[in-house]
């Protein structure tokens, strides 16, 4: 029989959210937790905790995911797609196993729902419901888990059409910030983000010794009838394009007011981000450390892609000018990762989502201070993207991509007029710090392309060629 380290890591290596592939990786061990099952009950459910290296002689840390694990004494029919392996498990009486996927196992589940729920603490693992003013949501303790299928890197499950867990399946010690600022707007009141119902945080073994600790998962209100920002927006395009001789304002699906709401959303979450979590002040000498890392990061990107060289220095200009602006800079917690996919359209109005920040960055930057106009730069470059993305089956029709330009400025002004209502000043001021995040977001986006999705890199490229004419 196959060792199960080789069964773990062919499991891992064909998930979606496994963010080992592109090079050579290995399960070096894997730890678990104490059971979450009750005694002699199965399946037996506990948390894997894998461990990962990279390359042979590549200098790269030990990374950990989490898989939780529910054991059966016999195949599970159904089961097959989130069949880990089949193994003797001594922790099991030196039973045979067949080794699934805990979050794909209905058996299993409600271990989970019922741990935060009823704030469980085992060794080594804490399960925190959050106490929230005027909290609207229950979740029946036999409601059914669904996995969704559109989550990268994460896995969420919805109880019930009332509740959402998200399990982390990268694990990093300390706080996340998604759990860390979506439990302090829940907490404050906040109408704008879906409601926190509780959280799992667990330790574990930190390869070469000692214990490191972290979020597990997050359990917040499932938003039902609920769309996507992105959904949202490219229909409104689609409806654009369908009536290629009106302007974006005369068709039936303009989207502009709900640009403005959506940017009157933004500020006020900015807002309360401010008050739940505090403020600082960047000197001048910080905007220079920003400017410099921005530098870096376009002369490692134009020397990567030859596409970006003809930009280059009209990109580099507005790195020049944040070195140079000179005033101090309020920044604050913020959103980190802000687009039309992180926002949800319901019956109530506009919510965000997802504040964990840009998934590859290390969890220290994503949890620092920035500035929001990161966030709106963000946003604008989304617009740009909705806009932009359908062009491909309306290729070298002018007007077609003259309506879509259209349509993306349209949008881009309706978004920071709502913000600019709600925050009290318009961030169109600072537009030395806008021209530079704009530029630094049209760089990564550029690399993405590359590596990616080629057929998308005219959508950045124009961009960059617009910003470096300014």
């Amino acid at each position: 029989m196959t060792s199960h380290l080789d069964q773990v890591q062919s499991f891992c290596a064909s998930q979606r959210w496994f963010g080992e592939k592109g090079h050579d990786v290995h399960v070096e061990a894997v730890a678990t937790s104490v059971w979450l099952s009750d005694a002699d009950a199965w399946p037996a459910v506990r948390i894997g905790f894998v461990y990962c290296s990279g390359p042979p002689g590549a200098d790269s840390p030990i990374r950990v995911y989490q898989l939780p694990i529910s054991y059966h004494r016999a195949p599970v029919e159904n089961l097959g797609h989130a069949l880990v392996g089949e193994w003797i498990e001594p922790d099991l009486g030196d039973t045979e196993v067949w080794v699934y996927d805990a979050l794909h196992d209905k058996e299993a589940t409600p271990y989970w729902l019922d741990a935060i729920t009823n704030g469980r603490q085992l060794d080594g693992l804490e399960f925190q419901p959050v106490q929230a003013p005027d909290r609207s949501v229950e979740v029946p303790e036999d409601a059914q888990s669904l996995v969704l299928t559109v989550e990268q890197s994460n896995t969420s499950l919805v109880f019930g059409d009332v509740a959402l867990l998200k399990v982390f399946r990268r694990l990093e010690p300390g706080s996340n910030p998604g759990v860390e600022i979506e439990s302090a707007l829940t907490e404050a009141g906040s109408e704008l983000v879906p409601e926190v119902l509780g959280s799992a945080r667990g330790r574990w073994p930190r390869a070469g010794g000692g214990t490191d600790q972290g979020e597990l998962a997050m359990l917040t209100a499932f938003q039902r009838n609920a769309t996507d920002g992105w959904s949202f927006a490219t229909s409104s395009v689609r409806d654009l394009y369908a009536e290629a001789d009106l302007h974006a304002e005369e068709v039936g699906g303009d989207f502009a007011a709900e640009s403005h709401r959506l940017g009157a959303s933004t500020a006020q979450v900015h807002s309360e981000l401010a008050k739940a979590l505090g403020t600082d002040i960047w000197e001048p000498a910080k905007l220079v450390e920003h400017a410099n890392a921005m530098r870096r990061r376009l002369d490692a990107a134009s020397a990567a892609i030859p596409e970006l060289g003809p930009y280059a220095a009209g990109l580099a200009r507005a790195f020049d000018a944040l070195a140079g602006y000179g005033q101090p800079v309020t920044v604050q917690r913020i959103h980190g990762d802000f687009h039309l996919g992180q926002v949800l359209r319901t019956i109530e109005g506009w919510k965000l989502i997802d504040f964990e920040g840009e998934p590859a960055k290390p969890l220290i930057e994503r949890r620092a201070l920035d500035t929001p106009v990161k966030d709106l730069a963000g946003m604008l470059r989304s617009f740009d993207y909705a806009a932009r993305s359908l062009l491909a089956d309306h290729l070298g029709d002018q007007q077609i991509a003259y309506r879509a330009a259209e349509w993306a400025a349209r949008n881009q002004r309706a978004f920071l007029d709502g913000y600019a209502e709600v925050a009290g000043s318009d961030p169109r001021r600072q537009q030395v710090l806008m021209n530079a995040f704009l530029a630094d977001k049209v760089i990564y986006e550029v690399l993405y392309e590359a590596r990616n999705r080629p057929s998308w890199l005219p959508i950045p490229l124009s961009a960059a060629a617009q910003l470096a004419e300014q």
